[in-house]
């Protein structure tokens, strides 16, 4: 009874999310590929860091798997400074390329049509590629059926009592997915709208699986959301939040 609740709550909170804010057009980027440079980029820094790097790429046409390919590495370093640690990220995505030319003839649609857990562990092998990254990647760039934990999804179920702070990056994983398929399995997933953005990058996987990579994809974007203007860090802004009602009803159970 309690996993079944938690999953409801999940949900509701994903519903509320949803009503509220609409699909929210997640990842900005022109390309698959750019997709995964800037999940590379984005570790550790903020994201209008990652954009400056994005840029430089793009003057230098070098981003693309040849560009990055063809660029040597101390030039590399220079193009995505403004993202910080920037040879081991200039070095990671090096590595990446050599990958996907090794395992996949560097093709993007060879990659992506690996099935989803042996993808994924493909791609968590890779030197300084921790979950998060991996499953951006998989999610955002491949549409593989796996949602993305970050710090904004950890401190949203801390302060809505689904799980603690301090729990592990697969534990969350596995309970918004179980919640998640259970939902599609029962009919009660929550539709996004029929005219629902879709990039063309993003339909590598089809059927049921394509809808709940959009339903994770949504999800994850609306928390995001949710961190940035009301579950700060410092300090949780309830008021005129989608999910103040929820923590209401947590408080007079």
């Amino acid at each position: 009874m309690r996993q079944a609740a938690i999953h409801s709550q999940v949900l509701d909170l994903y519903r509320a999310l949803l009503e509220t804010w609409g699909p929210q057009e997640w990842w900005p980027a022109r390309s698959r590929f750019e997709v995964i440079v800037g999940a590379f980029l984005t570790q550790n820094t903020a994201w209008t860091n990652v954009e400056k790097a994005l840029n430089q790429l793009r003057q230098a046409r070098a981003l693309t798997v040849a560009g990055i390919r063809n660029t040597p590495l101390t030039a590399l370093e220079q193009l995505v400074r403004s993202a910080g640690y920037f040879r081991q990220k200039a070095q990671r995505l090096k590595n990446f390329v050599a990958y996907l030319d090794e395992r996949h003839r560097g093709s993007l649609d060879r990659m992506f049509a690996t099935p989803t857990p042996e993808l994924r562990q493909e791609v968590l092998a890779l030197n300084g590629v921790g979950p998060e990254t991996a499953d951006a990647i998989l999610l955002y760039a491949g549409g593989h059926p796996v949602f993305v934990v970050d710090s904004y999804t950890r401190r949203l179920f801390d302060r809505h009592g689904i799980l603690a702070l301090t729990a592990k990056y697969e534990e969350i994983r596995e309970l918004v997915e179980t919640a998640f398929v259970a939902a599609q399995r029962a009919n009660t997933l929550p539709k996004l709208p029929e005219d629902s953005p879709q990039p063309r990058w993003r339909v590598s996987v089809t059927g049921p699986s394509s809808d709940l990579a959009q339903a994770y994809n949504e999800f994850h974007a609306l928390i995001v959301t949710a961190g940035k203007r009301h579950c700060l860090k410092a300090e949780a802004k309830c008021e005129a939040c989608p999910l103040e009602p929820f923590l209401n009803l947590r408080s007079t159970s």
